[in-house]
């Protein structure tokens, strides 16, 4: 993995986040969510039926891939950021928020803040009941 760092500026305006291993490139997280991902130096974020159409206006492309068993062409709902944000931290910092809105109302993400929730919550002692002996 290249500069976990090296996204730090163009990320100031939004806040931390952290680059994680993700396939053969690397996941951006913030927290537990992943709201973005790296390949060939190109930031993809998530997307949603409801915030693609931001990218599509700016002719941004979804990430593809293609399965090796099939050859199959996958198009993911990954979508390229606009060349113009890498310049602009401030829009991009809005863009981002945006992914992480994403990521947050996904199915998945709530089902995994519930598992989160649960498994943190302190459980009571069983209570035990007095052994009988017979007489």
């Amino acid at each position: 993995m290249s500069d976990r760092h090296r996204f730090d500026d163009l990320f100031a305006s939004f806040g931390p986040i952290a680059l994680c291993r993700f396939f053969g490139g690397e996941g951006i997280c913030v927290g537990e969510a992943m709201i973005g991902m790296v390949f060939d130096d190109r930031i993809y974020f998530k997307t949603d039926a409801q915030t693609r159409a931001a990218f599509i206006a700016e002719k941004c492309k979804p990430f593809t891939f293609v399965k090796r068993k099939s050859g199959e062409t996958v198009v993911t709902g990954w979508y390229a950021l606009p060349e113009r944000l890498y310049d602009d931290p401030d829009e991009l910092a809005a863009w981002a928020r945006t992914a992480l809105g994403v990521v947050r109302r996904s199915p998945t993400e709530q089902k995994k803040q519930k598992k989160r929730a649960i498994s943190s919550t302190p459980r009571k002692a069983a209570k035990r009941r007095p052994i009988r002996r017979a007489r």
